[in-house]
């Protein structure tokens, strides 16, 4: 009998955890590090567990609860039916698992599990929408070709017009000379980086270039509002997808928010429950089975 609900929900810079018994009481959270699909099965499910360890110590409990656990996992990087199948079959057995996109997971969480659309904007950008029982999956397919109005874009065409603006080739502010004096002022520096640097590295330039924006600086600015009209370009989509409200979930949600075009407001809603509460309702067995993004493996 199953006893425990386990929700995960993992991005490209962190993975929570939370643990629920069968009448829904909090027992224990935890985090841990990146939880993206794409970084390799074996690292993700060393931070999945890390984070279930965590909130299993909380509640007093050890792995070998997890033969009366059901986990729903929300996970970025799961793109369709086999990448979730897989990821179930890299862990560890538990009485129930379901996984998806960690959209998945952030739309079941903020409509409970009612029709509606959320627009992650964090690490990465992704949009999903949920609507008569089927996920519509909107970009998401990595920030070298997607990714959209998220961290880690901004912080790579932050590198991009700081090198524009050395060479000569585009306007030169105190924005691009930031950018430039993060590396030392050596471009062969910024090469070298971006030969190993994954998602969140670039994300770490965000506030860099958000600081400069609010100071006016024209070149940050023009980043930040492309970073908003792509963000305009999803959440339109979204709603011609049949969601009547779009939530604007991620930690880059509340910077990015202001730079919305006024068209978008009235689409906007506010999340009711958070992405770990989405995965928790998929541990339950909810939306499974439906979405194209969704796997589930009882055993």
């Amino acid at each position: 009998m199953t006893q425990y609900f386990l929700g995960i929900d993992g991005g490209g810079s962190n993975c929570r955890a939370r643990l629920r018994d069968a009448e829904g009481h909090l027992l224990g959270e935890g985090t841990s590090g990146s939880a993206n699909i794409r970084l390799g099965l074996d690292l993700i499910w060393g931070h999945v567990l890390e984070a279930t360890d965590q909130a299993l110590a909380q509640a007093g409990l050890t792995r070998e609860a997890f033969a009366r656990t059901a986990i729903g996992l929300g996970l970025a990087g799961i793109t369709t039916a086999e990448d979730a199948a897989r990821t179930i079959a890299a862990g560890p057995r538990f009485a129930f698992a379901s996984a998806g996109t960690d959209a998945h997971a952030a739309v079941l969480g903020a409509f409970s599990g009612r029709d509606g659309a959320i627009l992650i904007t964090g690490t990465g950008s992704a949009g999903y929408a949920w609507v008569k029982g089927k996920g519509h999956a909107v970009g998401g397919w990595g920030f070298e070709v997607s990714d959209d109005g998220s961290a880690a874009v901004l912080g790579r065409e932050a590198t991009r017009v700081a090198l524009h603006a050395y060479d000569g080739l585009a306007p030169r502010s105190a924005f691009t000379d930031a950018v430039m004096a993060h590396f030392n002022d050596q471009p062969s520096q910024i090469v070298a980086w971006a030969t190993t640097a994954r998602p969140k590295d670039y994300g770490t330039l965000a506030p860099l270039i958000l600081s400069h924006a609010q100071d006016g600086d024209a070149v940050a600015v023009a980043l930040i509002e492309q970073a908003a009209r792509d963000l305009g370009r999803y959440i339109r989509r979204l709603n011609e997808l049949g969601a009547a409200q779009v939530c604007l979930v991620g930690g880059m949600a509340g910077v990015l928010t202001p730079w919305l075009a006024p068209w978008t407001r009235p689409l906007l809603a506010t999340p009711e429950q958070d992405a770990i509460e989405g995965a928790l309702l998929m541990a339950k067995g909810a939306g499974n089975g439906l979405s194209p993004v969704t796997s589930e493996v009882v055993s």
